[in-house]
């Protein structure tokens, strides 16, 4: 089995050097191909690149052992003292997400391009979540995205982080151009749902029905039963009213209340087994299934049975985020997702590390990470863990912080005027205990969704073409989702447009534990992740892909080239639900609003002081943050207080009042 599945063969690069031929295009890669595949190697051998690294990535193994050292108590017990570096900045940021990177380059706007600025960061890249994943093959560079996807949120960005775009050279309505929407369509290929035979019965791909295609006949193929059929037929065609005999209000606080699997059994009287068949369908959006996000999130998703209730286009109390109905930003993907903002924002912080100055130039760009911790007005710091956060003396007349952090076994000790912290809310706890007690268990409250993005990089899509797919949804399978890569042109970057060329494949994982309330399930899956090994992620990978595309030819062994495992068990920012957080339905006041106060020169910046998992939250977040501390008078004397535009932060919704941080269901 291990054979068949390709497990005993080397994968990656190193198979290009081990006589492995790559079938390209039709043609195999040619000798001076090789040659130059080997010379790339080399040159990464001495100087490891960090987009380019397979295997275990996104949160990777030595990343998170000093920060759990500390949650355990366990870190000061050996640490010893710190390692005075004798450096002293204006600034020290600690993240380099792209909340970390925008609080950098605010504070240079307001404080001038000399103001010093380190930017420390537990990982070996730099962009938190916006992780770049690249792969080389027969002479090209095909580039992927490892975690955030794109330019995109359920409502439109905020005047700040538009013109944080506009400064980065990020055009959005360049997205009609940049995108070959009819690329799969015009190839036979769409949308289809893997059955798998555990959850259903049977391993099948059906086709999903189109707009105007009969339910029915993709009813008539999948392997459920005759109940089943019968019932989400019913859900997508008639119009009852479930709730009859409640206004609009009431049945949009009724439905507030309700699991959409409740809603489903109990209100619409479906059979049970409907509800693997929706069971992932917000694991995307949520990283839980239906059984833990509320009914009326359910109708904002546009999820079936709520036709024949005639709902108010309108936003009911408690209503999730990304479930409210409303204008949405514009969207835009790169193909590296929006890493390529976190490449824009080092470029313009530290020019001499990313080559170009345009969109264009910066996505194909590689990055020198060697230049990112050079002597100069900024800093990036890698690899560099931050365990303690504190002023020098007391926080209301301190005019410094001191900043400790652990890197290749040492303790270090860095100086600044200037401390935003924009690393995940649930370490602040830790690295600051003097914090007051209420906002330290704000703060704890602010948990992450684990997911896991991974990246295949196959010899050809020639078994998608065979089956006429190009994403996939798996409700009962180890990863839920099987996307081919978006075909996006920007600058000199071309996407895999022939079924016989190499392209990268998008899988997503969201481990859960359904029945449980959002919160332990989140735990549940981050202590899953890691304990999961590649070896396990390697072998679900090539199986899951065999049962899906094993019809259209496909072999693990042959078709699998390259394999990224972006592990997240500290993944989305943790938003806000009607079933298990009773103030955002009743009201009252929001965590993230306590979580996030200034304290002394320490202020906080990142998607979780928002309680909202996407970028314009980190990019609001972080001009909030530089705000609050450039009103207060200058440590590096400067002479007069530096100050920037503050704004009432839109991401935690029109209906939270920032100066009391209460919050009134809509």
């Amino acid at each position: 089995m291990n054979k068949d599945l390709g497990l005993g063969r080397a994968i990656a690069r190193r198979d290009f050097l081990n006589g492995v031929a790559l079938t390209v295009g039709g043609a195999l890669v040619s000798p001076r191909e090789l040659l130059e595949l080997g010379r790339a190697d080399a040159a990464s051998a001495s100087a490891p690149y960090p987009p380019a690294l397979t295997g275990l990535r996104g949160s990777h193994d030595g990343s998170f052992d000093a920060a759990h050292a500390l949650r355990d108590g366990t870190f000061w017990e050996t640490a010893g003292s710190p390692a005075d570096t004798g450096e002293r900045y204006d600034l020290v940021v600690v993240g380099a997400g792209i909340s970390g990177l925008a609080a950098a380059w605010y504070f240079r706007k307001a404080a001038g391009r000399s103001a010093r600025i380190l930017i420390l960061d537990n990982h070996d890249d730099f962009g938190g979540h916006a992780r770049r994943n690249e792969f080389q093959v027969g002479g090209r560079t095909l580039i992927g995205y490892g975690g955030t996807f794109a330019i995109d949120s359920p409502a439109p960005y905020s005047a700040t982080a538009r013109a944080m775009l506009a400064e980065l050279g990020v055009d959005v309505s360049r997205w009609a151009r940049m995108f070959e929407r009819s690329l799969y369509a015009s190839l036979g290929m769409g949308a289809a749902i893997f059955f798998d035979r555990e959850t259903f019965g049977a391993d099948r791909l059906v086709r999903e029905p189109a707009v105007g295609d009969p339910w029915s006949a993709f009813l008539a193929q999948a392997p459920l039963s005759e109940a089943a059929r019968r019932d989400i037929g019913r859900l997508v065609k008639e119009r009852p009213d479930y709730l009859p005999g409640l206004d609009d209000d009431a049945k949009k606080r009724r439905l507030a209340r309700m699991s959409y699997a409740d809603f489903l059994v109990k209100s619409a009287a479906c059979h049970p087994d409907v509800l693997p068949f929706f069971q992932a369908r917000p694991h995307s959006l949520y990283g839980v299934g239906i059984d833990a996000v509320s009914a009326l999130d359910a109708w904002g998703l546009g999820l079936p049975g709520f036709t024949g209730m005639k709902l108010d286009p309108t936003p009911g109390p408690g209503m999730g985020l990304d479930a409210r109905p409303g204008p949405r930003s514009p969207f835009l993907h790169f193909p590296d997702g929006n890493a390529t903002l976190a490449r824009l924002l080092v470029q313009r912080l530290i020019p001499r590390a990313v080559p170009g100055r345009t969109v264009d130039d910066v996505v194909v760009a590689r990055t020198d990470y060697a230049r990112l911790d050079a002597p100069g007005p900024a800093r990036l710091r890698l690899n560099s863990t931050v365990v303690r956060a504190r002023h020098s003396g007391d926080a209301a007349r301190s005019a410094e912080v001191e900043v400790m952090y652990a890197r290749d076994g040492r303790l270090e000790r860095v100086r600044a005027g200037n401390c935003v912290l924009a690393c995940w809310s649930s370490v602040i706890p830790y690295l600051c205990p003097e914090l007051p007690k209420t906002q330290r268990e704000a703060l704890a409250y602010e948990t992450k969704v684990p997911i896991v993005y991974t990246s295949v990089l196959l010899r050809a899509w020639t078994s998608f073409h065979a089956l006429r797919a190009s994403r996939v949804h798996c409700p009962g399978s180890f990863h839920t989702s099987v996307d081919l890569d978006l075909p996006v042109r920007v600058g000199t970057y071309r996407p895999s447009r022939r079924p016989t060329e190499p392209i990268v494949v998008h899988m997503m994982r969201t481990p859960c534990l359904p029945g449980q309330s959002a919160r332990e399930q989140h735990r549940a899956g981050r202590l899953e992740l890691f304990k999961t090994t590649f070896e396990t992620f390697e072998r679900n990978v090539r199986a899951q892909l065999t049962r899906i595309l094993g019809a259209g030819g496909f072999e693990p062994a042959r078709d699998v080239l390259a394999l990224t495992v972006n592990r997240w068990p500290h993944g989305y920012a943790y938003q806000y639900n009607s079933l298990w957080d009773p103030f955002w339905i009743d009201g009252g006041p929001l965590p993230c609003v306590a979580a996030r106060q200034r304290f002394g020169r320490i202020a906080i910046a990142n998607a979780d002081a928002a309680a909202y998992a996407y970028t314009d939250a980190a990019i609001d977040q972080a001009h909030r943050a530089v705000g609050e501390l450039l009103g207060l008078p200058s440590a590096s004397g400067a002479g007069a207080p530096l100050r920037v535009r503050t704004r009432t932060l839109r991401s935690s919704v029109e209906s939270c009042d920032e100066t009391s941080g209460q919050w009134s269901p809509a």
